[in-house]
């Protein structure tokens, strides 16, 4: 595939920063944090496709899928990012929500060059995990055009998937390629291309609202706490105790107690005490909610 990028937003120079060298570390970081303040505004325009985005990736997920994101370089590791935290978060199985990234786990540290140009390979990452058309596919490249994430898209297509693309450039290629494109223009970077700035930021911040709102969809939430959280570490086993007394009232002590009831669940417990019932009753009553507490406790 030729390269273009004279027309790509994100490769033009940025007229406010022209002198970015001659700047103090006070004016540079000024500079940076005016651009930022722009993000918000730019990505609300894409909401309708962010949501759209949300509603099949439940879909997928209800129907025993999983969300698939994919990208190289900076997009490729928000994507990892964003996987790997939904574990610990939601307690889904690390293999719900995938990252994929063009050559392999190791390019998460240290590029692995020419990776991103073979869409050959972006095909075979998605074959290695048995892609299935239950699968939402979410391809992730700043400048549109990636060959890698094109490769992907294009197999994922012909698998049955819903695809997804996100860009932070207009009319993207990889926005043709998929059934959705969310295309965010932050404009010109502070620095000529470093893509890790503006773009990686409205990308992070979209990951953020596709798997946040896509879990709460699934029941990972109950008011605004996060109830299936994994208690891995003293902190968290604290956090599990404050949320089952957010949800229900109970002190401390009784928080530990029907947690340790329940199993270490957050969920269940919070059903056990809110619906006045035992740990199986309380796990019947998710399971006919489809994991939803505010169902569950319903009487």
């Amino acid at each position: 595939m030729s390269l273009n990028l004279a027309n790509m937003s994100t490769e033009t120079r940025n007229p406010n920063t022209m002198l970015l060298d001659t700047m103090t570390p006070l004016e540079i970081v000024t500079a940076m944090n005016q651009e930022d303040a722009r993000i918000a505004q730019v990505i609300q325009p894409e909401l309708p496709h962010v949501a759209q985005c949300v509603a099949w990736g439940i879909a997928s997920i209800q129907s025993g899928g999983r969300i698939i994101y994919m990208g190289a370089g900076t997009s490729g590791r928000l994507g990892v990012l964003d996987a790997v935290e939904c574990p610990p978060t939601f307690g889904v199985d690390p293999s719900l929500v995938v990252g994929l990234i063009a050559g392999g786990e190791k390019a998460f540290v240290r590029a692995v060059e020419g990776a991103e140009d073979d869409p050959n390979l972006g095909r075979l990452d998605l074959q290695k995990i048995h892609l299935a058309k239950e699968d939402l596919v979410i391809g992730i490249a700043a400048s549109g055009r990636t060959p890698y994430v094109l490769g992907g898209l294009e197999y994922a297509t012909e698998v049955g998937c819903h695809t997804v693309a996100i860009s932070c450039n207009p009319g993207s290629i990889i926005g043709k390629y998929a059934q959705l494109a969310i295309e965010v223009v932050p404009g010109p970077e502070v620095l000529t291309g470093s893509t890790r700035l503006k773009a990686g930021t409205c990308q992070k911040l979209i990951l953020n609202m596709i798997s946040t709102a896509t879990m709460v969809g699934c029941g990972k939430a109950y008011q605004n706490l996060m109830v299936d959280v994994v208690q891995t570490n003293e902190k968290l086993v604290t956090r599990a105790q404050n949320i089952v007394m957010e949800a229900t009232g109970v002190n401390r002590e009784t928080a530990k107690k029907m947690i340790l009831e329940a199993g270490g669940s957050c969920k269940k417990a919070i059903v056990m005490i809110l619906a006045n019932c035992d740990a199986e009753a309380a796990q019947k009553r998710l399971d006919q909610a489809k994991g939803h507490v505010r169902e569950a406790i319903r009487e």
